[in-house]
């Protein structure tokens, strides 16, 4: 049990990294989409210029996702691979076209508008396929017939639960990278467009708030049994709800080191990211031990506890070797300046 837990722990925390960074990715595709049309305030250039070094990362990352759930839960592969089937093919058929047309919208520039907004609105439904895994993996959509796990699409697609994902996650997408490109905006001295990113955050916190408060709700009524064990832990839901209060103050409150410009968005994507962080621990503990429930168990869809050992000494190398790497290409990009403060002056 204890090799099962380390291996669900590293799968969860390739999820919680993808999650935020693909959130702030696609949120910058469609932020590009929505000020296309304003150059004045840059702030297609800013999320173009975020854009640009960061989707081939995060990519990466769903890569090192499939890989984990394949070679640490085998069978839990076999069964989500065949439930996720039509989810999974319009996933990667989106992903596959957002990639292209970001590509080509660099190249072929008399076709730079359409190719960005086709790539903006692929990039913000794409979050919300992908979040629709979580409502799967409740069970309740799930009929076994002859021994065959099949995807009762009709029932997902008429749960409030599965809307109230899906907006969270639309919402968070914007939300989480209108803070990034904020930040970013800053950094690059583009104050017209930090305000406006700062504004953006400012009407999408509370939303993406009051989508997660819904979710709960819909938890509640519809998959009462992750409600009540997450409800174990509402010491730390409070604490998750309360870091929405260092978000606010990061969004509204002067920034002391720069005199004449309200808010810190530094300080609220950080609180953000801690803030989801638990509530994603809250939730995928209340999950356990079920990977799909009721039937597919962390236990009984673990691999081979000799292959768990190479696999997991596999990723302890590559992370070693990849992860300064990682922190290295963050603080290149955040902090050079030619880079920051180029293509928009």
């Amino acid at each position: 049990m204890a090799d099962a837990l380390i291996a669900i722990t590293v799968l969860w925390g390739f999820v919680f990294i993808y999650a935020v960074m693909a959130t702030m990715d696609f949120g910058a595709g469609f932020w590009s989409m929505v000020y296309i049309n304003r150059e004045k305030t840059k702030a297609t250039n800013i999320a173009n210029r975020y854009l640009s070094p960061t989707w081939e990362v995060t990519n990466t990352f769903i890569v090192a996702l499939v890989v984990a759930v394949y070679s640490l839960f085998p069978s839990a592969a076999n069964i989500l691979g065949t439930i996720l089937l039509i989810p999974g093919s319009l996933i990667l058929l989106l992903l596959a076209l957002r990639s292209a047309f970001l590509v080509f919208s660099n190249i072929a520039t008399e076709y730079k508008k359409p190719l960005t907004y086709i790539s903006g609105i692929a990039g913000i439904i794409i979050p919300g396929l992908l979040i629709s895994v979580l409502p799967i993996t409740h069970g309740h959509y799930v009929d076994i017939v002859n021994g065959n796990a099949n995807l009762n699409l009709s029932k997902l697609f008429t749960s409030p639960n599965e809307y109230a994902f899906i907006g969270f996650a639309i919402t968070s997408t914007l939300f989480l990278s209108s803070l990034l490109l904020a930040d970013y905006s800053k950094a690059s001295n583009e104050m017209e467009a930090y305000r406006v990113y700062l504004r953006d955050g400012k009407i999408l916190g509370p939303i993406s708030l009051i989508m997660a408060l819904l979710i709960m709700l819909t938890l509640k009524s519809e998959v009462g049994w992750l409600y009540t064990k997450m409800m174990e832990d509402l010491p730390l839901l409070l604490i998750s709800v309360g870091f929405f209060l260092i978000i606010g103050y990061g969004l509204y409150a002067s920034n002391p080191f720069q005199k004449g410009v309200r808010g810190m968005p530094r300080l609220a994507v950080i609180a953000v990211t801690i803030q989801y962080l638990i509530a994603s621990y809250v939730y995928g503990k209340a999950h356990l031990p079920y990977i799909i429930y009721p039937n597919v168990t962390i236990e009984s869809a673990f691999t081979d506890p000799n292959s768990f050992k190479a696999v997991f000494i596999t990723y302890i190398v590559g992370f070693a070797i990849l992860f300064p790497g990682f922190i290295y290409f963050w603080s290149l990009f955040m902090n050079d300046k030619r880079y920051l403060r180029q293509k928009g002056n």
